[in-house]
Order: structure tokens, then sequence, then C-alpha cells
């Protein structure tokens, strides 16, 4: 679970007044080593940041996947899947996340017009 920044320098900054650990993990309802951490950070760097997210794909990377989609609209998931060096299955999941559809539905088809 992730704190808020201004939540971790509270609990530093309560911890620096002369509470004891345990009574600061009791208030603040965190664990001892978790605390112990953010003094150790705060002591060095001044300040409590996270890790930026250093987000890696294990197969298609979702923004080369709508790219080559917007260049070729009508590929086949046996062509995208020999670019991207990976399974049609694969292809066919990634897709699905973003949201991108492979039916290609006209306008006007027999069930559109007997609806009106």
């Amino acid at each position: 679970m992730a704190y808020d920044e201004k939540y971790r320098i509270r609990a530093v900054e309560y911890r620096k007044e002369g509470h004891t650990i345990k009574q600061t993990c009791k208030i603040f309802k965190i664990g001892s080593t978790t605390l112990k951490t953010w003094v150790k950070k705060y002591e060095k760097t001044g300040e409590i940041k996270d890790k930026p997210l250093n987000r890696t794909y294990k197969k298609i990377d979702p923004v080369r996947l709508e790219a080559y989609m917007e260049k070729h609209p009508d590929a086949y998931l046996d062509e995208i899947a020999k670019a991207f060096k990976c399974w049609p299955s694969a292809v066919s999941k990634a897709l699905k996340k973003l949201n991108i559809t492979r039916k290609k539905r006209l306008s006007g088809s027999k069930s559109n017009a007997l609806k009106k």
C-alpha cells in the first residue's frame, strides 16, 4: 500500500519530536520497518518520494501496438504477431486491453435496418 508523501513526512517529524517508534507506528498505523525506512530516507535526502515506475512489458508495448494499428488497420493477427515476434493470442489479448476491436461492423447491416 502506498502512502501519501505528506503522510510520510508527518510520521517522520512525529518520530523526531521525541516519540518512540512504537508510539509513532501505533498512531500512524504503519509497521516499524516502514517507519525506519522512511526516517533513513528522510535523513539522507531530505524528502520521501516513491521511486518512479519503470514499466516493462513482457511481450508487446501498447504504444508501439497502437502506432502499428494506425498504420496497418486491416492487418491480420498473424501479421501483427510476426512484426512483434510473438504469438497471435498475445496480440489478441493486448488489443483487447487497448479496447481495439478487430470486427468491422457496417452501419447499414440487416439487424440495424430491422430495428428502425
